[in-house]
């Protein structure tokens, strides 16, 4: 593997565009000019000064004075063009002290690459050091996000699969963990730096992560992770093993994507995470095994995208999770096997819309949510299998709509639910009515809208 960095202007060619010396010089005795009159006139005014004696004869004291104030203008004049001649002397030592740190960087950059497309692994892994060490060590922000760039581009490319314990492949068995090795690696180094507080010595937070198609199995940790810039692909990612935390971490700007990805094993946790702002999609998800945590998430601005998501298997939980804010949306879901959780959950503002999922079997649970505010959408939901639960939960605000819902063969149940305020409705729902719902409405303080089918016969 070889590669260059890409040339790019950077902010320190752009100052390097100097004037010329004669305009340089001319432009600055202007200034000095301009400052020294302004200077003598504010003197003036504020001394309150009347006039100039005409008649006064010139004496040699006076004379001297003169003389002196000569030297001193001349003085001054040669001290600006040695300001001049030694500040462009500066900036172009500066200047010739990057290019040189620019051509090492691109000199040990080649060098790190070619080991990283060396047939020994233990070349490979020097090499994966070597480019994370040149990314903390870049001259500026886009040497580094050159690094990053191959470093994620190593992941891109296809492996070969394990071939098994077999000993007639035992030595191909063997190269394939030591490639293994280097890719797990590179894993741990890019979430390590991405863990440190933005601005600090080795911290790539802010930088472009692209690990789109990479497949995931081992342990990655962006706890406590501040995602405020740049762009963040896990695009058709696969989260097949190992344990990838983002607990605690903070998405509060710039674009982070899971679109497509798959999480079919190993453990994802976004435990304690807050949404506050940018873009987080999981457009297209497909979760189909392993566990997946959204456990007291704080979703209270931004955009969070669950569209189109197939929940086929494994556990994905949000139990006790606050939506308070910005949009979340479930639409067109597709709930069929697994389990999928909202236990404990508080809906107290912004958008959160379940409109045209399918719950066709699985578990999914609301028991003991609480609707206190903002709206939440149910509209054309199909309850077809599998068991949903509202028990226990809590309607005391804001609006909850059920529009056009299908209830056809599934098990919903609002045993418990308290119906206390805002408003629920039912509006042109079809099917049984669910169970303990009329119950539940039977004890409401607030109106509820039902179809004519689910209301009791007239004795």
């Amino acid at each position: 593997m070889t590669a260059n960095p890409r040339p790019r202007s950077t902010e320190d060619d752009r100052e390097l565009r100097l004037w010329k010396v004669g305009r340089a010089l001319t432009v600055t005795f202007v200034a000095a000019v301009l400052a020294a009159g302004g200077i003598f006139y504010g003197l003036v005014v504020l001394l309150d000064f009347q006039g100039i004696d005409s008649t006064t004869k010139l004496d040699a004291k006076t004379l001297f004075d003169l003389v002196k104030l000569s030297f001193g203008v001349v003085a001054g004049a040669g001290a600006l063009v040695a300001l001049v001649v030694a500040y462009r002397r500066q900036r172009v030592d500066e200047a010739g002290a990057h290019r040189e740190a620019t051509r090492l960087h691109t000199e040990r950059f080649s060098q790190a690459v070619d080991k990283l497309g060396s047939d020994s692994p233990a070349v490979r892994l020097g090499g994966v050091h070597a480019l994370a060490g040149l990314a903390d060590d870049a001259p500026d922000d886009n040497l580094r996000q050159t690094c990053i760039d191959v470093l994620c581009a190593y992941l891109q490319l296809p492996f070969t699969s394990d071939p098994g314990d077999d000993p007639a492949d035992q030595e191909e068995h063997h190269r394939y963990l030591a490639l293994r090795k280097v890719r797990h690696t590179i894993l741990r180094l890019i979430s390590d730096h991405y863990r440190r507080p933005k601005g600090t010595h080795r911290s790539w937070q802010g930088c472009d992560l692209d690990l789109t198609g990479v497949t995931i199995d081992s342990n990655m940790d962006f706890g406590d992770a501040n995602f405020s810039g740049g762009r963040v692909s896990f695009i058709d990612a696969t989260f097949s093993g190992g344990t990838v935390s983002f607990d605690r971490a903070t998405f509060s700007g710039g674009t982070v994507s899971f679109h497509r990805a798959t999480f079919s094993g190993g453990r994802v946790s976004f435990l304690g995470v807050t949404f506050s702002g940018g873009t987080v999609s999981f457009l297209g998800v497909t979760f189909s095994g392993g566990t997946v945590s959204f456990n007291r998430a704080t979703f209270s601005g931004g955009e969070v995208s669950f569209h189109d998501a197939v929940f086929s298997g494994g556990t994905v939980s949000f139990d006790r999770a606050t939506f308070s804010g910005g949009s979340v949306s479930f639409a067109d879901a597709r709930f069929s096997i697994g389990a999928v959780s909202f236990r404990d959950t508080v809906f107290v503002g912004g958008p959160v819309s379940f409109r045209g999922a399918a719950f066709s079997g699985g578990e999914v649970s609301f028991i003991r949510a609480t609707f206190s505010g903002g709206l939440v959408l149910f509209d054309r939901v199909t309850f077809a299998g599998g068991a949903v639960s509202f028990i226990c939960a809590t309607f005391s605000g804001g609006r909850v709509s059920f529009l056009g819902a299908t209830f056809s063969d599934g098990r919903v149940s609002f045993r418990g639910a308290a119906l206390t305020g805002g408003e629920v409705s039912f509006t042109e729902a079809t099917g049984p009515a669910p169970s303990e719902l009329l119950t539940a409405v039977g004890t409401a303080s607030v109106s509820v809208v039902l179809p004519s089918a689910w209301l009791p016969a007239d004795p």
